[in-house]
């Protein structure tokens, strides 16, 4: 199994307050959640010009929110994700006034893809279950985006590989917050880092050759 289990990042999206709404709240505010985000997801496939496949493995919802699971190509554009996901949660903001907002972590790990009992492709792993612990952080401001350690990583390395999305964060005024070190309700040690841009936006992927399937005869 450990051989079959995909490495990438896992940006987790959680409603805030989402359990104090009223059934009817929920039921709008996650409707139009899921179609602005779609619509904004599609708008950046677009200008990066790649198929759904090669950005997003899969997308799991926890009632709340969801999970992103992105393609391996992408291991380190998490974290640009969660930020331009934060950006774009101000313009929902403006619709329903009783949207708080959004908290989002982002983790580099493992997860495995199976087929549940529907027979829908989902994922399970330690993955999924470290980046929640992240999410629980008590002192997570809000518009920032919190990262694991590992996460951080990739997004160095990711960046070391993109020079033209580093020039681009540091036009956003990219800002990380020193190491950030806490106890899960595990009682298990966690280090990340707080991020954010003074300027947000909206940033696609970068472009990633693919060889499209072939045509069928």
């Amino acid at each position: 199994m450990s051989a079959r289990a995909i490495d990438t990042d896992i940006v987790l999206i959680d409603i805030i307050d989402f359990s104090r709404l009223s059934m009817d709240e929920q039921l709008e505010l996650i409707s139009y959640l899921s179609l602005t985000y779609k619509k904004m997801i599609q708008k950046m496939l677009t200008s990066s010009d790649i198929p759904m496949a090669k950005m997003l493995q899969g997308i799991i919802p926890t009632g709340d929110g969801f999970y992103c699971i992105l393609h391996p190509s992408l291991k380190g554009f998490g974290p640009i994700l969660g930020l331009s996901l934060i950006h774009f949660s101000d313009f929902i903001a403006n619709e329903y006034p009783y949207f708080k907002g959004i908290r989002v972590a982002v983790h580099t790990g493992k997860v495995h893809r199976f087929e549940d009992i529907l027979g829908h492709e989902n994922f399970v792993g330690d993955g999924l279950n470290e980046c929640a612990r992240y999410i629980e952080i008590k002192n997570l401001i809000i518009s920032t985006v919190i990262i694991s350690d590992r996460a951080y990583t990739t997004l160095q390395e990711f960046l070391m590989h993109h020079n033209d999305f580093r020039l681009l964060l540091e036009k956003c005024d990219f800002r990380h917050s020193s190491l950030h070190t806490f106890q899960d309700k595990h009682n298990i040690t966690r280090n990340g880092y707080l991020i954010w841009m003074r300027h947000g936006g909206i940033i696609p992927p970068p472009k990633i050759s693919f060889s499209p399937p072939p045509k069928k005869r």
